[in-house]
């Protein structure tokens, strides 16, 4: 079986190869499928972003496609960065320059404020127009330091109280395990266990 996931992120792509080690699913990413068009995540939501990339990727590229979006959520921030993570310093921010405008703001609050947790959306979606959306979401401390050199986006600034480590601390296993985005992808591939993974 072919899934296309629709991103571009190697770290993405990476932790999802990985949790599909063992299964006879080819997995391919968009850096490898120059032909389809840029999707615009005009969405209100992870889950309207994720669907709206999954439904136009598969239909572009006639294939099973698997989308995401995911972020950090702060509920001392009113939510922030939320569904901009990835564009929080700017349209064209490096992980850098995010996290050190999160610190800015982290500052400001104190440190029984900075709960704040992960939330990954991802969406299945077939040539066919049918789409099926799965939620995880970790929960973890801010911090104002970076530690680790494991993960990508703001993994570096986000403890796991259970392991004193940030998830850039972790070993992709362990994060694997745990995430955000491990979790939705465990119920991702409950369905591929089924013989058609849209039957309700």
């Amino acid at each position: 079986m072919n899934l296309l996931v629709a991103t571009r992120n190697a770290g993405k792509l990476r932790e999802i190869r990985s949790l599909f080690a063992g299964k006879e699913i080819v997995i391919t990413g968009l850096t490898e499928r120059d032909d389809l068009p840029e999707v615009i995540e005009d969405g209100d939501s992870f889950t309207a972003n994720a669907r709206k990339k999954a439904l136009e990727i598969a239909a572009s590229a006639a294939c099973l496609t698997l989308a995401d979006d995911s972020g950090l959520v702060v509920p001392a921030l009113d939510g922030a960065p939320g569904i901009f993570s990835a564009r929080y310093a700017g349209a064209d921010a490096t992980d850098q320059q995010n996290n050190q405008r999160l610190i800015g703001e982290l500052l400001s609050l104190a440190p029984e404020q900075r709960q704040a947790y992960f939330c990954c959306v991802m969406a299945l979606a077939d040539p066919q127009g049918r789409c099926r959306t799965f939620e995880g979401r970790l929960w973890g401390q801010l911090i104002t330091e970076f530690r680790g050199d494991q993960g990508f986006g703001y993994d570096p600034l986000f403890l796991i109280p259970e392991y004193g480590k940030t998830l850039a601390e972790l070993s992709l296993e362990t994060k694997n395990r745990i995430s955000h985005r491990g979790q939705a992808l465990a119920q991702v591939l409950e369905l591929f266990e089924k013989t058609d993974p849209f039957q309700l």
